[in-house]
């Protein structure tokens, strides 16, 4: 998958479902299948888990094209390397390291590098990449992304971090492609079917709404 592509698949999802803790495989598998009926098809996998590139792998085997399946907490560059390896189709990182920007751009992956300040967008954004992770956005407030949205709306931003049903219907409402949320969203790998799938559904409902407004 081009970065081209994983991109569009982020943008018209508006939703990248994050899974950290204990998602081995089988439960990923599980959790994936769910919110796929629901209408989220982007998932991102976090290094900072257990088994997450065999986790990443059999959700892509799983789930083929009908998902676009990345790996987040990428640190550097030697990581990089053995998760684009595994077949990852994008890449997130909670930080801007100009290294594996460089690294993942360069292979025509999905880079989604982790940002705060304006200097940091716009660094960032000169590197090529096609997708901003503002982090930690939720904790921030929708009063400073618009402010710092303003001058910089020209960039495309995923909002991650803090967040919610709520705040991600206020931040696409204001100019962002998409939200990022593993622990609302996701949980603990313990939740049951029926409450995944419930915050699943009010999700997506929001994000739609936000998409009419």
């Amino acid at each position: 998958m081009t970065a081209q592509q994983a991109y569009d698949l982020v943008e018209t999802s508006g939703i990248v479902a994050g899974f950290r803790g204990a998602f081995v495989p089988d439960i990923a598998v599980k959790s994936c299948g769910i919110l796929l009926e629901e209408g989220i098809n982007c998932f991102e996998l976090t290094m900072n888990s257990v088994e997450p590139i065999a986790a990443m792998q059999a959700v892509k085997a799983e789930f083929g094209d009908d998902a676009c399946v990345g790996m987040g907490t990428v640190l550097d560059v030697e990581t990089a390397k053995r998760v684009l390896g595994a077949g990852a189709d994008f890449v997130v990182s909670p930080a801007f390291q100009p290294d594996v920007v460089q690294y993942i751009v360069e292979q025509d992956v999905l880079m989604a590098p982790g940002v705060t300040t304006p200097s940091e967008a716009v660094a960032a954004w000169d590197m090529g990449v096609k997708l901003l992770k503002l982090f930690p956005i939720g904790a921030l407030g929708i009063t400073y992304f618009k402010a710092m949205f303003g001058p910089l709306g020209h960039m495309k931003f995923m909002c991650n971090g803090g967040m919610n049903d709520e705040n991600a219907r206020e931040f696409i409402q204001s100019g962002a492609i998409a939200a990022g949320m593993a622990g609302w969203l996701t949980g603990d790998a313990t939740w049951t079917d029926s409450k995944l799938r419930s915050r699943a559904r009010i999700l997506v409902n929001a994000v739609e709404s936000a998409r009419e407004d």
